[in-house]
Protein backbone atom coordinates (compact mmCIF):
# COMPACT_ATOMS: atom_id res chain seq x y z
CA UNK A 1 0.00 0.00 0.00
CA UNK A 2 1.22 3.56 -0.65
CA UNK A 3 2.63 5.56 2.26
CA UNK A 4 0.58 8.61 1.26
CA UNK A 5 -2.06 9.73 -1.22
CA UNK A 6 -1.40 9.32 -4.94
CA UNK A 7 -2.30 12.30 -7.11
CA UNK A 8 -2.72 11.34 -10.77
CA UNK A 9 -2.97 14.48 -12.90
CA UNK A 10 -4.88 14.36 -16.17
CA UNK A 11 -2.53 15.65 -18.85
CA UNK A 12 -5.40 16.37 -21.26
CA UNK A 13 -6.25 19.32 -19.00
CA UNK A 14 -2.75 20.75 -19.51
CA UNK A 15 -1.65 23.08 -22.29
CA UNK A 16 -0.50 20.49 -24.84
CA UNK A 17 1.51 23.15 -26.69
CA UNK A 18 4.03 23.09 -23.84
CA UNK A 19 3.39 19.64 -22.42
CA UNK A 20 6.99 18.82 -21.52
CA UNK A 21 7.27 22.02 -19.48
CA UNK A 22 3.98 21.39 -17.72
CA UNK A 23 4.98 17.80 -16.92
CA UNK A 24 8.24 19.08 -15.42
CA UNK A 25 6.24 21.49 -13.27
CA UNK A 26 3.99 18.67 -12.06
CA UNK A 27 7.02 16.56 -11.20
CA UNK A 28 8.57 19.38 -9.15
CA UNK A 29 5.25 20.07 -7.46
CA UNK A 30 4.93 16.52 -6.13
CA UNK A 31 2.37 14.92 -8.42
CA UNK A 32 2.73 11.13 -8.46
CA UNK A 33 1.21 9.88 -11.71
CA UNK A 34 0.26 11.34 -15.09
CA UNK A 35 -3.25 10.31 -16.13
CA UNK A 36 -4.05 9.79 -19.82
CA UNK A 37 -7.69 9.38 -20.84
CA UNK A 38 -8.05 7.32 -24.01
CA UNK A 39 -11.51 7.60 -25.62
CA UNK A 40 -12.68 5.83 -28.76
CA UNK A 41 -15.88 7.70 -29.68
CA UNK A 42 -17.90 4.55 -29.00
CA UNK A 43 -17.73 3.64 -25.32
CA UNK A 44 -17.82 7.39 -24.69
CA UNK A 45 -18.75 10.05 -27.27
CA UNK A 46 -15.38 11.80 -27.47
CA UNK A 47 -12.09 10.90 -29.13
CA UNK A 48 -8.76 11.51 -27.43
CA UNK A 49 -5.12 10.54 -27.08
CA UNK A 50 -3.40 7.41 -28.30
CA UNK A 51 -0.17 5.48 -27.73
CA UNK A 52 2.00 8.28 -29.16
CA UNK A 53 1.17 10.54 -26.21
CA UNK A 54 2.08 7.79 -23.74
CA UNK A 55 5.43 7.27 -25.46
CA UNK A 56 6.11 11.01 -25.40
CA UNK A 57 5.35 11.23 -21.69
CA UNK A 58 7.58 8.26 -20.87
CA UNK A 59 10.40 9.97 -22.73
CA UNK A 60 10.22 13.19 -20.72
CA UNK A 61 9.43 12.17 -17.12
CA UNK A 62 10.12 9.61 -14.42
CA UNK A 63 6.54 9.85 -13.13
CA UNK A 64 4.29 6.85 -13.61
CA UNK A 65 2.02 7.10 -16.65
CA UNK A 66 -1.53 6.02 -15.81
CA UNK A 67 -3.69 5.12 -18.84
CA UNK A 68 -7.49 5.01 -18.53
CA UNK A 69 -8.93 3.09 -21.49
CA UNK A 70 -12.48 4.32 -22.03
CA UNK A 71 -12.86 2.11 -25.09
CA UNK A 72 -14.96 -0.83 -26.17
CA UNK A 73 -13.22 -4.20 -26.20
CA UNK A 74 -10.15 -2.82 -24.42
CA UNK A 75 -8.39 -6.18 -24.62
CA UNK A 76 -7.77 -5.41 -28.31
CA UNK A 77 -5.71 -2.30 -27.47
CA UNK A 78 -3.68 -3.17 -24.37
CA UNK A 79 -0.43 -4.05 -26.14
CA UNK A 80 -0.49 -0.67 -27.92
CA UNK A 81 -0.21 0.99 -24.51
CA UNK A 82 2.42 -1.36 -23.08
CA UNK A 83 4.70 1.62 -22.33
CA UNK A 84 2.31 2.72 -19.57
CA UNK A 85 2.89 1.92 -15.89
CA UNK A 86 -0.80 1.60 -15.01
CA UNK A 87 -3.57 0.57 -17.42
CA UNK A 88 -7.22 0.67 -16.37
CA UNK A 89 -10.11 -0.83 -18.32
CA UNK A 90 -13.85 -0.54 -17.74
CA UNK A 91 -15.85 -3.43 -16.36
CA UNK A 92 -18.72 -2.32 -18.63
CA UNK A 93 -16.62 -2.31 -21.82
CA UNK A 94 -15.73 -5.99 -22.19
CA UNK A 95 -17.13 -9.48 -21.80
CA UNK A 96 -13.60 -10.68 -21.07
CA UNK A 97 -12.59 -8.60 -18.07
CA UNK A 98 -10.34 -11.21 -16.47
CA UNK A 99 -8.49 -11.75 -19.75
CA UNK A 100 -8.06 -7.98 -20.21
CA UNK A 101 -6.57 -7.60 -16.74
CA UNK A 102 -4.23 -10.54 -17.29
CA UNK A 103 -3.05 -9.01 -20.57
CA UNK A 104 -2.27 -5.79 -18.73
CA UNK A 105 -0.23 -7.65 -16.14
CA UNK A 106 1.59 -9.49 -18.92
CA UNK A 107 2.87 -6.12 -20.20
CA UNK A 108 4.37 -5.42 -16.75
CA UNK A 109 1.90 -2.64 -15.98
CA UNK A 110 -0.37 -2.43 -12.94
CA UNK A 111 -3.88 -3.56 -13.84
CA UNK A 112 -6.88 -1.44 -12.96
CA UNK A 113 -10.62 -1.83 -13.40
CA UNK A 114 -12.94 1.19 -13.59
CA UNK A 115 -16.58 1.34 -12.54
CA UNK A 116 -19.14 3.79 -13.89
CA UNK A 117 -21.44 5.35 -11.26
CA UNK A 118 -24.26 2.89 -11.92
CA UNK A 119 -22.12 -0.26 -11.99
CA UNK A 120 -22.37 -2.44 -8.86
CA UNK A 121 -19.33 -3.68 -6.96
CA UNK A 122 -20.47 -7.27 -7.50
CA UNK A 123 -19.44 -6.97 -11.15
CA UNK A 124 -15.75 -7.17 -10.18
CA UNK A 125 -15.99 -9.83 -7.47
CA UNK A 126 -14.48 -12.56 -9.65
CA UNK A 127 -11.49 -10.49 -10.89
CA UNK A 128 -10.12 -9.06 -7.65
CA UNK A 129 -7.09 -11.35 -7.78
CA UNK A 130 -6.20 -9.83 -11.17
CA UNK A 131 -6.66 -6.17 -10.23
CA UNK A 132 -4.29 -3.82 -8.44
CA UNK A 133 -6.52 -0.74 -8.69
CA UNK A 134 -10.27 -0.15 -8.67
CA UNK A 135 -11.17 3.26 -10.10
CA UNK A 136 -14.56 4.63 -9.02
CA UNK A 137 -15.97 7.25 -11.37
CA UNK A 138 -17.56 10.29 -9.76
CA UNK A 139 -19.56 11.10 -12.89
CA UNK A 140 -20.56 9.40 -16.13
CA UNK A 141 -17.54 9.46 -18.43
CA UNK A 142 -17.35 11.38 -21.68
CA UNK A 143 -20.24 13.82 -21.23
CA UNK A 144 -19.54 17.50 -20.63
CA UNK A 145 -21.33 19.71 -18.13
CA UNK A 146 -21.90 17.11 -15.41
CA UNK A 147 -21.60 17.63 -11.69
CA UNK A 148 -19.78 15.31 -9.29
CA UNK A 149 -22.12 12.64 -7.91
CA UNK A 150 -22.19 13.04 -4.10
CA UNK A 151 -22.98 9.35 -3.57
CA UNK A 152 -19.48 8.53 -4.82
CA UNK A 153 -18.13 8.74 -1.28
CA UNK A 154 -20.59 6.05 -0.17
CA UNK A 155 -19.50 3.79 -3.04
CA UNK A 156 -15.86 4.26 -2.05
CA UNK A 157 -16.68 3.36 1.56
CA UNK A 158 -18.61 0.29 0.40
CA UNK A 159 -15.72 -0.68 -1.89
CA UNK A 160 -13.24 -0.41 0.97
CA UNK A 161 -15.36 -2.82 3.02
CA UNK A 162 -15.94 -5.05 -0.02
CA UNK A 163 -12.20 -5.42 -0.62
CA UNK A 164 -11.56 -6.21 3.03
CA UNK A 165 -14.25 -8.91 3.01
CA UNK A 166 -12.57 -10.50 0.02
CA UNK A 167 -9.07 -10.28 1.55
CA UNK A 168 -8.12 -7.82 -1.20
CA UNK A 169 -7.36 -4.77 0.92
CA UNK A 170 -4.03 -4.38 -0.88
CA UNK A 171 -5.94 -3.26 -4.00
CA UNK A 172 -5.75 0.50 -4.45
CA UNK A 173 -8.98 2.52 -4.51
CA UNK A 174 -9.03 5.46 -6.90
CA UNK A 175 -11.57 8.16 -7.72
CA UNK A 176 -11.88 9.97 -11.04
CA UNK A 177 -14.32 12.61 -12.26
CA UNK A 178 -15.38 16.00 -10.93
CA UNK A 179 -12.52 15.92 -8.47
CA UNK A 180 -12.05 19.05 -6.37
CA UNK A 181 -10.01 19.71 -3.25
CA UNK A 182 -13.12 19.94 -1.06
CA UNK A 183 -14.09 16.35 -1.97
CA UNK A 184 -10.70 14.77 -1.27
CA UNK A 185 -10.70 14.56 2.54
CA UNK A 186 -14.07 12.78 2.72
CA UNK A 187 -13.05 10.39 -0.05
CA UNK A 188 -9.72 9.64 1.64
CA UNK A 189 -11.49 8.98 4.94
CA UNK A 190 -13.81 6.60 3.07
CA UNK A 191 -10.81 4.64 1.77
CA UNK A 192 -9.61 6.28 -1.45
CA UNK A 193 -5.85 6.44 -2.04
CA UNK A 194 -5.61 7.57 -5.69
CA UNK A 195 -7.13 10.87 -6.82
CA UNK A 196 -7.41 11.80 -10.49
CA UNK A 197 -7.66 15.53 -11.13
CA UNK A 198 -7.24 17.67 -14.21
CA UNK A 199 -8.92 21.05 -14.49
CA UNK A 200 -8.64 21.55 -10.72
CA UNK A 201 -4.85 21.42 -11.05
CA UNK A 202 -4.52 23.65 -14.13
CA UNK A 203 -6.43 26.73 -12.96
CA UNK A 204 -6.02 30.40 -13.80
CA UNK A 205 -6.35 31.67 -10.24
CA UNK A 206 -3.60 29.56 -8.63
CA UNK A 207 -0.35 27.89 -9.61
CA UNK A 208 0.02 24.22 -10.39
CA UNK A 209 2.36 23.90 -7.41
CA UNK A 210 -0.15 25.32 -4.94
CA UNK A 211 -3.03 23.26 -6.36
CA UNK A 212 -1.02 20.04 -6.10
CA UNK A 213 -0.05 20.90 -2.53
CA UNK A 214 -3.66 21.58 -1.53
CA UNK A 215 -4.86 18.28 -2.99
CA UNK A 216 -2.15 16.31 -1.24
CA UNK A 217 -2.69 18.15 2.08
CA UNK A 218 -6.45 17.49 1.92
CA UNK A 219 -5.87 13.77 1.44
CA UNK A 220 -3.26 13.59 4.19
CA UNK A 221 -5.66 15.30 6.60
CA UNK A 222 -8.06 12.38 6.37
CA UNK A 223 -8.32 10.19 9.44
CA UNK A 224 -8.50 6.48 8.57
Amino acid sequence: MPEGPILSVSVLAADLRCLESQVATLERAGANWLHVDVMDGRFVPKLSAGPALVKALKACTSLKVDVHLMVEEPERHIEAFADADVITVHAEATHHLSMALQRIRDTGAQAGVALNPGTPLASIETVLTDAELVLVLGLNPGFAGQSYIPETVHKVRDLDAFLRRHSSDDVLIGVDGGMRENKVTDLAEAGAQVFVAGSAIFTKDASVESNVARFRDAAKAARR
